[in-house]
């Protein structure tokens, strides 16, 4: 016959899957419970406006997360994708005009006001001027934008991105939704698939 060589006991071995889901599976009677809680719909109107109102509530809840934090999972479908975030990233980075615009606009306005004939021709000089810098900073940020769009993204359709682009660029920095993730003049990565 034969013997065992070695002294150790022979122990029962369990087979633990990889991956497994960690609990016993439900009887039916429990699965049958769970999916009848799950589809039970509401009885009267009020009820059905109450979910509809809760569900609305998480979404637009996750949305406002998302607008702060830049998660891509719940943004609204005009902010998803490489190409929005990289021009979101792309305006954020840079030095822009429009943040002296108000300050300038109110400048501009109290030299309106004074009564003079020569504060208010200054007033409006300090307009005019502040407008024309702001369009000659949207025409360059669009030529530069164009330039790095076809440079990281050459197979992707740039239609409507100058128009993104420059209203994000409108707006005051701390008002701009989703939030900037980006400093004035910090490096942007070079690949944002």
């Amino acid at each position: 016959m034969f013997r065992r060589t070695n002294s150790e006991p022979e122990t029962p071995t369990t087979d633990l899957k990889a991956g497994g889901k960690g609990r016993p599976t439900p009887t039916r009677k429990e699965a049958e419970a769970a999916a009848r809680a799950r589809a039970k719909v509401p009885r009267t109107r009020k009820e059905q406006a109450a979910a509809q109102r809760a569900a609305r509530g998480d979404t637009s809840r996750k949305m406002r997360q998302a607008m702060k934090t830049g998660d891509e999972k719940y943004l609204p479908a005009r902010d998803r994708g490489p190409v929005r975030r990289f021009i979101r990233d792309f305006v954020d980075s840079r030095f822009s005009f429009i943040e002296l615009m108000v300050p300038l606009l109110i400048v501009s306005m109290v030299l309106g006001y004074s009564g003079s004939s020569t504060m208010v021709q200054l007033g409006n000089t300090v307009l005019f001027t502040t407008l024309l810098v702001i369009v000659f900073d949207i025409v360059m940020l669009r030529f530069r934008l164009r330039r790095e769009l076809a440079r990281r993204f050459p197979e992707e359709p740039i239609k409507g991105t100058t128009l993104y682009a420059a209203m994000r660029s409108l707006q005051m920095k701390f008002l701009r939704l989703p939030k900037p993730q980006v400093k004035i003049g910090e490096k942007l990565p070079e690949t944002y698939r």
